[in-house]
């Protein structure tokens, strides 16, 4: 049976027996309106005799302290009514409510956007139920019209009373388990926003510049600006260009083929590299037994609180837990002790494609932090500390390429600390990015030389070939050297934030499954059907043209949009190029390109365009790289005080700082740090409250000013300074 099906049945028990109407999925309640009106008109026995209001839906949450337990509002009123935020929160003794975000309606409402009615209360668990504060627009109680909802999909519209509507809330959350509020009233009452200068007496009405999350509403755009609230923003722009959806278990998410092709390029361009290096591929299962993870002690610590177990096959329990592999060390290495027997079966290099789950944490992020994502993981065995020591930072430098060739985004390479080391390891390198709309820095990929203590515990050994044989003729037993090095899908994730602007992604040439957007234009009514086929068949011989010299191109030729409503369809996917061809454009013998990190527009001859479009998009190409270069050597400051050090992370920053090199100073400053922003105020999850911490040590050491040895003082502790250190706050 569908939620639908569900929702109804249990509607007819209290009463209902109106059929559920089905109509194409709606964006606005205008839309909606109109969907239902147009079956009214062509079908009348549809909705024969039905009068009624449309409604809105909003799941909202207040400001509160960090580690609070999460309170939801949900708001179930007519479609008219005013429902003013800041008012509202202060009849409801909130602070600051917003519109949650799909995390919140996934994980909690089992819904998205576009989708809210009242039936999602339906879907809450019990143990959160309280926590929903549900209020009931007074203005869909005291209606004597039937109310329309959809039932959890915006392509059905269910028809009840009032009656009804508080008998399903009654059931649902109980009768004191909601709270029925005039809306408008209190909005009518809600002061108007402060302003430092009076309006004009004869100035037209300000249009307001942010739409509602309504019920039934799927928004083309994007309702917020990149700077304005990052977290939303970056939500918005992965769910509606088509990039991801959210799942029904919380942390996992549906990667979709316009995010897929990404990862798909990366795959195939490292997977070239490494093969340059003998790499080969394999698979090991992702299951590992309780005694082979716990076997490294040191190793696992780290991840031991992500680790999932899964504990029953059936109806059965297993007589030992089984973990899902949160990485593969624990995996591989008992059977790399097993293949290398001798000196001569180095070095051994293996890497697999693969997903890993790794579940412990509060706030999930698509691509950046998820429990389960999509890596590669590669490990290999080494006669000697150089071998290992030249893999690990070659393989940095492939990832390093991925990220700059590939996404056009700057990598800042270097070692990490002690502390942010791979747990077990010798070493790690690593390289980080910088996000300039928060001023965070990222971990963007690593690669570890994991010395011989995994080989130890391991029992990976051979015989040593520079050693002599001892009298009995056996030749002394080395421990091999080990490497191991990781690149995830949080490279989607990172291009995204670094590159996508207020209109949604700008997707960098190399890796846009569609390079090239051909748009026909130009086209009236006072054009015959042969000049629209003649525009048509030009689009499509461009296509053509294009895509027999490797330019991914395609053209939209729906007749149901506008022009303007797929300009700004392919702008929130964030397609390189877009080229408009219309009947003066053939007079011409031209079409307009229009770039989408730019938006410079440039009539193009069709003669040689071939050449003409693959040189743009490398400059496209070579343009974004330099231009998020720019912004990001902006937003990393030399600080050479701590009185300098906390404006700058405020002032979204990362900071090289003159540092002593130990894990105790390292924690003083991320403690220090935090206590300067945060003091002892509460912060909610979107405030910057995390202190400082240790990004990497640069192998390009900054020159100016140099670093003294012997002179030159740490800036936190005031010991003498041995590096400079890449510090800021981080996701």
């Amino acid at each position: 049976m569908t939620e639908i099906q569900q929702i109804c049945e249990l509607l007819q028990s209290m009463g209902l027996s109106k059929q559920v109407v089905t109509h194409k999925k709606v964006e606005t309640i205008e839309l909606w309106s109109e969907a239902l009106n147009s079956i009214k008109a062509s079908n009348p026995s549809a909705l024969d005799s039905v009068n009624f209001v449309l409604t809105k839906s909003l799941i909202l949450k207040p400001k509160q302290p960090k580690n609070a337990e999460p309170i939801q509002v949900f708001v179930i009123a007519k479609a008219d009514s005013a429902v003013s935020m800041g008012a509202l929160g202060k009849e409801l003794g909130l602070k600051e409510l917003r519109f949650a975000n799909d995390e919140v309606l996934t994980s909690v409402f089992n819904t998205s956007k576009g989708n809210v009615s009242p039936f999602a209360l339906g879907n809450v668990p019990k143990e959160k139920i309280a926590n929903v504060k549900v209020i009931l627009d007074e203005a869909l109680v005291s209606t004597q019209t039937e109310i329309a909802f959809h039932p959890c999909s915006s392509d059905h519209t269910v028809f009840i009373n009032s009656k009804t509507l508080k008998q399903y809330l009654d059931s649902t959350i109980g009768e004191s388990g909601y709270k029925v509020l005039d809306l408008s009233l209190i909005s009518a009452a809600a002061p108007p926003p402060a302003s430092s200068k009076p309006a004009a007496k004869s100035a037209e009405p300000k249009v307001q510049k942010k739409t509602e999350d309504v019920a039934g509403v799927t928004k083309l755009g994007l309702e917020v600006g990149k700077e304005e609230d990052f977290s939303r923003w970056y939500q918005q722009v992965l769910t509606r260009s088509d990039m991801l959806d959210y799942y029904d278990i919380s942390g996992c998410y549906i990667i979709r083929p316009w995010a897929y092709h990404v990862w798909q390029t990366i795959q195939e361009f490292f997977d070239k590299k490494i093969k340059t290096l003998s790499v080969k591929n394999c698979y090991f299962p992702m299951f590992v037994s309780q005694r082979a993870l716990e076997q490294e002690k040191d190793h696992i610590e780290g991840f031991a609180p992500e680790v999932a177990w899964v504990t029953r096959a059936g109806s059965s329990e297993l007589d030992e837990p089984i973990a899902i592999r949160p990485t593969s060390e624990t995996v591989m290495y008992p059977y790399f002790a097993k293949w290398i027997r001798s000196h001569r079966d180095l070095p051994l290099r293996l890497n697999q494609w693969c997903s890993v789950v790794r579940w412990e944490f509060k706030n999930p992020q698509p691509f950046l932090r998820t429990r389960e994502f999509l890596w590669q993981e590669g490990h290999c065995a080494y006669i000697d500390k150089a071998g290992a020591d030249s893999e690990a930072r070659a393989i940095l430098a492939f990832y390093k390429s991925v990220y700059e060739y590939l996404l056009a985004v700057p990598m800042i390479d270097g070692v990490k600390s002690e502390k942010e080391k791979f747990a077990g390891g010798l070493y790690t390198t690593t390289i980080e990015g910088y996000v300039p709309a928060t001023g965070r820095g990222i971990q963007a990929a690593t690669s570890h030389n994991l010395g011989q203590s995994f080989s130890k515990m391991f029992n990976v050994v051979v015989e040593d070939p520079n050693s002599p044989a001892n009298a009995n003729g056996d030749a002394a037993k080395l421990n091999v050297w080990q490497t191991s090095w990781g690149l995830s899908t949080r490279t989607i994730g990172v291009m995204v934030m670094v590159h996508g602007d207020d209109k949604g992604l700008v997707m960098p040439p190399r890796v846009s499954e569609i390079q090239v957007i051909i748009i026909p234009t130009g086209l009236t009514t006072k054009h015959t059907d042969k000049d629209r086929a003649l525009v048509h068949n030009a689009c499509l011989d461009l296509v053509s043209q294009l895509t027999k010299v490797d330019i991914r191109a395609d053209a939209d030729l729906r007749e149901n949009y506008t022009p303007g409503f797929k300009y700004n369809h392919w702008e929130l996917k964030g397609v390189p190029i877009r080229l408009e061809i219309g009947p003066k454009d053939l007079e011409k013998n031209s079409v307009l390109s229009v770039r989408r990190d730019t938006f410079a527009k440039a009539s193009l001859p069709l003669e040689n365009i071939e050449e003409t479009i693959a040189n743009l998009l490398e400059t496209i190409q070579s343009d974004m790289l330099a231009k998020a270069t720019r912004e990001r050597d902006a937003g990393v400051r030399m600080v050479l005080s701590w009185d300098e050090f906390v404006p700058a992370l405020n002032n979204k920053c990362l900071c090289y700082i003159p540092w002593c090199n130990t894990s105790e100073c390292e924690d003083a400053i991320k403690e220090r740090s935090s206590r300067a922003e945060v003091g002892d105020e509460p912060q909610d999850e979107k405030a910057p409250s995390m202190g400082a911490k240790s990004l990497c040590i640069p192998f390009n050491q900054p020159t100016n000013p140099p670093l003294v040895p012997g002179e030159t003082k740490c800036i936190q502790c005031g010991n003498l300074a041995t590096v400079y250190g890449l510090f800021g706050r981080s996701y």
